[in-house]
């Protein structure tokens, strides 16, 4: 595929998850609200891993790598 950018792709992942981090929270109430922050931690979580990949290409495929081995202390 010419003129995809992957880093760009990855840049934008990375301003999702801060998007999502900051996202305000709706005028909602009880089980609605922890359905509502549950969601936020999710795309925060998934958008801030793909926004963390590396990548490269192998045989046509692009390949994301996502080190999810704990930090070390």
């Amino acid at each position: 595929m010419t003129g995809f950018d992957v880093d760009a792709m990855l840049e934008r992942f990375h301003q999702r998850a801060e998007a999502a981090k900051r996202r305000a929270l709706p005028p909602i109430a009880g089980e609605e609200r922890q359905l509502f922050l549950r969601q936020q931690e999710a795309d925060y979580t998934d958008y801030s891993i793909i926004g963390a990949a590396s990548w490269q290409t192998e045989n046509g495929f692009l390949v994301l790598r996502i080190d999810m081995r704990p930090p070390e202390s």
